[in-house]
């Protein structure tokens, strides 16, 4: 049977696609331009057409999934309610399960990260990004009298790091921590970094929203 013919903004977005499904099942280091034309019944050299080298889809590829992430994360931040409320959902749906897509590619990009410039500056442009939206959000709920949080930026960057450090536990060793203590911890965190008295805490972790999967950090 033919192919649907695709524009070119529709085939660079089926490629990427294919690219992050495949990153998540092999892995950056194993991941070929073979492994993503296979899964589309394409040819490699339609896969090169679009990108260069294996770098190039690579990173395009984990710019498409944490770029989903991302749009998510602006709107949990860009609801119509206190900032608190906002900050409580975006980081219930941030913190780790163990079992989310997102986290995984985001561990491989790191890592790989280490090794190839190119992937290194999208990754660390993208988590700027993720800490940015946090401060800001916090710096409002500071200006509104809802927190006491002294230094929003700071903050936001104590708290991505604390439950990036817990996606790695988690992703690496499943079933090390339940999800209701994940969650639990998560909430003390925020707690901590806005300054607010330990009652402020939820008494139970609540239902964590949806992942975008391109997938979430």
């Amino acid at each position: 049977m033919a192919r649907v013919r695709l524009s070119v903004a529709e085939r660079r977005e089926e490629l990427l696609r294919a690219a992050v499904e495949q990153i998540e099942a092999r892995g950056v280091a194993a991941v070929r331009i073979a492994d993503v034309a296979a899964a589309l019944g394409v040819s490699n050299a339609l896969v090169l057409y679009h990108f260069s080298t294996k770098e190039k889809l690579v990173a395009a590829a984990f710019t498409y999934a944490a770029e989903a992430d991302l749009a998510h994360l602006r709107r949990l931040l860009g609801r119509r309610t206190t900032a608190l409320r906002r900050l409580r959902a975006a980081v219930r749906w941030y913190a780790p399960t163990g079992q989310a897509k997102g986290w995984r590619l985001w561990i491989e990009g790191w890592a790989a990260g280490l090794r190839e410039p190119a992937l290194r500056e999208v990754a660390g442009a993208l988590d700027q990004q993720w800490k940015a939206a946090l401060a800001q959000v916090i710096a409002e709920g500071t200006k509104a009298g809802e927190f006491p949080c002294e230094d929003p930026v700071a903050a936001a960057w104590r708290l991505t790091a604390f439950l990036d450090g817990l996606a790695v536990q988690m992703t690496s060793y499943a079933g090390s921590l339940s999800r209701a203590a994940m969650l639990e911890w998560a909430d003390a965190a925020l707690v901590r970094e806005l300054g607010l008295p330990p009652e402020e805490a939820p008494a139970s972790a609540a239902p964590r929203p949806g992942p975008t999967d391109p997938g979430g950090a």
